[in-house]
């Protein structure tokens, strides 16, 4: 039987202290980053396996971050959080720690196995996915003094701080990391309105969701400072493709249609595109001159600025299925977010040292406002990634 690889080997192949190769081991923002590689590389070679029971009984860390599976939907939003995760795992590996999933269908159910998960795995942190009004699981971690990080801001009760804006709460006294879905929207409009649209409606989820309300705000601030008042443009439907179709329909039939959709996801994205290219195929708005000649569905202002002008879509999350049917998107920086995650809390159990620039995930949140004790946070931008779904009507196909 081959002889077991120790510590002092791993030291010896990569020419470092036993303290270097625990520090890679345990507290890794510690090590150089060629150093940590060194050290990396000589474990691989050596095939070296660290006692994880070990490990956890001399630094009283178990290097588990715990978080939640989400449900899959609808097989189109579901991917966003996956990708989240795969960012999340891979952050959280390259500072020297694992991820722990676990599934709960509600708030009663997480907070439950937050308290089994303690007394069994004794994870180090949580991470909270899909924050909204009302959240109580923040308390019960509070409460306890378990560390956690939130990814989505803390929107506080319904009604609390900006309605418009989803009603976020200023400084809730722990670390967050969020995408700015107004941003997102704001941008979305905004090319709508430079392509010549002036009846840009909006396709979101009933007003009290933290996210579809910011998404919403986004929207209709844009609107009016472009001087259009955004009352009777927008449709609130819960997430599906089929409520997507069904509340575009009513604004495409509407005494003065829309011209264009900004949604709240993709998923509302994909049905608006549905009800368009049906009523393309079926000829329903033949009679009012909402067809060009070349079969291309349009609608006409009562004004006329905007006749001729192809009804453009525009979703939000940028999935697979956005990719693959040529629907233009906002993309969220999930990659960025899932390492500012990993980055906050590993500034709390190790703050870098005077002049460490520490690990590459603690850098994305070395313009946090606060430090983590205080309410660290990160608020990141999206992008808008423009297809088929969105270009004018004189653009070249592609």
């Amino acid at each position: 039987m081959a002889a077991k690889v120790t510590i002092t080997d791993v030291a010896r192949r990569a020419g470092v202290s036993r303290q270097t190769v625990s520090n890679v081991l345990n507290s890794p923002e510690l090590v150089r980053e060629e150093t940590r590689d060194r050290v990396r590389e000589a474990i691989e070679t050596l095939g070296y396996r660290a006692s994880q029971a070990a490990r956890q009984m001399r630094t009283g860390r178990s290097r588990l971050i715990a978080t939640r599976i989400e449900p899959d939907r609808d097989g189109i939003n579901g991917s966003v959080l996956d990708r989240f995760l795969h960012g999340l795992t891979a952050s959280a590996a390259r500072a020297g720690y694992r991820i722990l999933l676990y599934a709960a269908g509600d708030e009663r159910a997480e907070i439950d196995t937050f308290d089994e998960l303690v007394g069994s795995h004794e994870p180090d942190a949580f991470v909270l996915t899909s924050t909204y009004h009302g959240d109580g699981r923040p308390a019960w971690l509070r409460e306890r003094r378990l560390p956690f990080v939130t990814f989505g801001r803390p929107w506080g009760d319904a009604g609390d701080g900006d309605a418009a804006s989803g009603g976020t709460t200023a400084d809730p006294g722990y670390p967050w990391v969020d995408v700015d879905g107004a941003a997102g929207t704001a941008a979305a409009t905004r090319h709508l309105l430079d392509a010549g649209h002036r009846r840009i409606g909006f396709l979101g989820w009933p007003r009290g969701s933290g996210v579809g309300d910011d998404r919403r705000s986004g929207w209709a601030r844009t609107l009016a400072a472009a001087g259009i008042d955004p009352a009777g443009l927008d449709q609130a439907t819960d997430d599906g493709v089929a409520d997507g179709e069904k509340a575009a329909r009513e604004l495409l039939r509407a005494e003065r249609p829309i011209t264009a959709l900004v949604c709240a996801s993709d998923s509302l994205a994909l049905g608006a595109l549905h009800a368009v290219r049906s009523l393309t195929a079926s000829g329903q708005l033949i009679a009012s001159g909402r067809l060009t000649a070349e079969g291309r569905l349009t609608v006409a202002g009562r004004a006329g600025d905007e006749e001729g002008l192809p009804v453009s879509v525009i979703g939000f999350d940028d999935t697979p299925v956005a990719r693959a049917v040529g629907l233009s998107s906002v993309s969220q920086p999930l990659a960025e977010a899932a390492a500012g995650c990993v980055g906050l809390l590993t500034r709390l159990f190790d703050p870098p040292s005077p002049g460490d620039p520490g690990t590459s995930a603690a850098s994305v949140i070395s313009a946090a406002s606060h430090t983590p004790e205080a309410g660290a946070h990160l608020l990141l931008q999206p992008s808008l990634v423009l297809r088929q779904s969105s270009w004018p009507h004189d653009h070249p196909a592609g």
